[in-house]
């Protein structure tokens, strides 16, 4: 198996219908993914398949499922610091700047406090906030926040970055623009990526493949390969023709 390889074998994942309640709800099922080191996938689904609750599984917050999740080969056990996660809300804390607010991410480390300031400073740099090192949340833009958070996530160096949703808040045209920023920060870290999105048009521009989801319970529909080359153009005729396939499993679904 490869070096950093994540395997999600027959996941499953069910809930209490309500609390208390002895019946339960089936939100995933029988999800069965290889993602092979330094792939960037996005998923995709309507509200209601899943696609957060596969995250939260990865990410080792809730560890009562069906199937297991491996890494390198090894099944994976609570939160660990080679799994990050950038949240739709970028959660910054209002009292630290912003190099407080990536350097939280860095308690737990065995870093020296110098490496630790160089890594911060090195991760804000790849993020393009270099000049905003000392401001604080309120005078920062939602897509800068996003920049920190995106910094904090990253400044572990994980195998794996989870993106939940974490474009979904911004204006159409700072959107646009960290979705560039975005894929230019994963082919310099070569790591791997796994993005959740409602935007088709964000997963097809940004993804290596895209796996579609279905509801009731969450299933896999179908895996496309996006096979363009970088840096994605919108226009081209292919981009627009993979974008309008996936739409077309959406259009089926309703």
């Amino acid at each position: 198996m490869l070096n950093n390889s994540l395997t999600l074998e027959n996941i499953s994942k069910r809930f209490a219908s309500r609390p208390g309640s002895t019946s339960q709800l089936q939100v995933l099922d029988n999800i069965q993914l290889d993602i092979a080191p330094g792939e960037f996938i996005s998923i995709v689904g309507a509200s209601g398949c899943g696609k957060s609750t596969l995250l939260r599984l990865i990410l080792g917050l809730d560890e009562e499922y069906d199937g297991r999740i491996l890494l390198d080969g090894k099944p994976i056990a609570g939160t660990g610091l080679e799994r990050g996660i950038v949240f739709q809300d970028h959660r910054l804390f209002p009292w630290l700047n912003v190099e407080q607010n990536v350097a939280v991410a860095l308690k737990n480390s065995p870093l020296s406090a110098k490496q630790k300031r160089d890594t911060v400073r090195e991760h804000i740099e790849l993020v393009g906030l270099q000049d905003f090192i000392d401001a604080y949340p309120h005078q920062i833009s939602g897509g800068m926040a996003q920049r920190v958070a995106i910094a904090r996530g990253l400044v572990n160096r994980p195998s794996v970055l989870l993106l939940d949703e974490p474009l979904g808040a911004l204006d159409a045209l700072t959107r646009a623009r960290l979705q560039g920023e975005l894929q230019n920060i994963w082919a310099k870290e070569k790591i791997t990526m796994i993005l959740v999105t409602h935007d088709v048009d964000e997963a097809v521009f940004l993804g290596d493949r895209v796996v579609v989801m279905q509801p009731n319970p969450g299933r896999i529909r179908r895996i496309l390969d996006i096979d363009l080359p970088r840096p994605r153009n919108r226009s081209d005729s292919r981009f627009i023709a993979l974008r309008d396939d996936v739409l077309s499993d959406f259009a089926e679904l309703h």
